[in-house]
């Protein structure tokens, strides 16, 4: 992934940036950052326009994993999210997390094989700390959540091509507001 730029920081696993945000900083095993505004990963369906300007330190791992990290947003504008991202290229990925929809926090995933799909959990509660986690089985990548510090529960499962590498990590977007704060801490990535 050419577009990926080198990671700065004392990050164990040596992750790279798509999109670098103006403001963020890894201190204490926690990544903290400002999403900045106008940032967003969607590819046509429904709004017609394709962009690629979210934010995402992904990780490259091939075969089967799993990865899981919890986030706690300050979500002030519609579609606002923060969580995970499994990025094949620019025309395949499935970015998934803690979500503003309608004034709520709900789970939302978006799979992207060329176009964009979208998908919807709508939480019981706003939860602190939101966990989010996608395994990578086969062709699948099935991806659950949960409520600080609760039981997993199941999200969704979605196609993913087995045989290519990916990149994995935190992502964070603000498509319609003008950014807001993100804590994400817990980041686990591991072959399985």
């Amino acid at each position: 992934m050419t577009e990926l730029g080198p990671a700065t920081g004392p990050l164990a696993i040596e992750p790279v940036w798509l999109n670098e945000p103006h403001r963020w900083r890894w201190s204490g095993g926690e990544l903290s950052l400002t999403v900045d505004a106008n940032s967003q990963f969607w590819r046509h369906t429904h709004f017609g326009y394709s962009r690629d300007t979210g934010h995402f330190l992904g990780t490259r791992k091939s075969g089967e994993f799993s990865a899981q990290v919890e986030v706690q947003a300050e979500l002030a504008a519609e579609r606002d999210q923060a969580g995970l991202m499994v990025r094949l290229d620019a025309e395949r990925w499935i970015r998934c997390g803690v979500e503003q929809i309608d004034g709520k926090a709900a789970m939302g995933s978006v799979v992207t094989h060329g176009v964009s799909d979208w998908s919807v959990s709508w939480l019981e509660r706003t939860p602190e700390w939101l966990g989010v986690r996608a395994v990578r089985r086969g062709d699948c990548l099935i991806i659950d959540y949960a409520l600080d510090g609760g039981p997993w529960q199941a999200h969704r499962m979605a196609f993913l091509p087995p045989a290519l590498r990916a990149y994995v990590g935190p992502m964070a977007v603000s498509p319609k507001g003008e950014g807001f704060d993100v804590r994400l801490r817990g980041w686990n990535l591991r072959s399985i």
